[in-house]
């Protein structure tokens, strides 16, 4: 069991930066590759980007190419978003999820456990 709480959100102006963290529970946190997910108001969840289990590969959507980078700290149990040159449409309820696995997975059904989300707002 994996619990999940994502930290770190908040309203910026567009141009601006935040960094998400998602701080997970348990002692297997390792073994888990994460991802991170993102809902705006009446569209579907989107994959944002994920990261495998060591941290040595990653991967990020189209939309967040060079301005967002996943992360983790295994020591700490942790997994960040950076987000850097916000965008309005970038507004959303981000999400952090984990799987078990050693490798990642863009699909949402993929993911094991949730987070219960954290708001970003970009204003313009």
């Amino acid at each position: 069991q994996v619990q999940l709480v994502e930290s770190g959100g908040g309203l910026v102006q567009a141009g601006g930066s935040l960094r998400l963290s998602c701080a997970a529970s348990g002692r297997t946190f390792r073994r888990y590759a994460m991802g991170w997910f993102r809902q705006a108001p009446g569209k579907e969840r989107e994959f944002v980007a994920a990261i495998s289990w060591s941290g040595s590969s990653t991967y990020s959507a189209d939309s967040v190419k060079g301005r967002f980078t996943i992360s983790r700290d295994n020591a700490k149990n942790t997994a960040y978003l950076q987000m850097n040159n916000l965008k309005p449409e970038d507004t959303a309820v981000y999400y952090c999820a984990a799987a078990y696995s050693n490798s990642y997975y863009t699909a949402a059904d993929e993911y094991d456990y949730w987070g219960q989300g954290t708001q970003v707002t970009v204003s313009s």
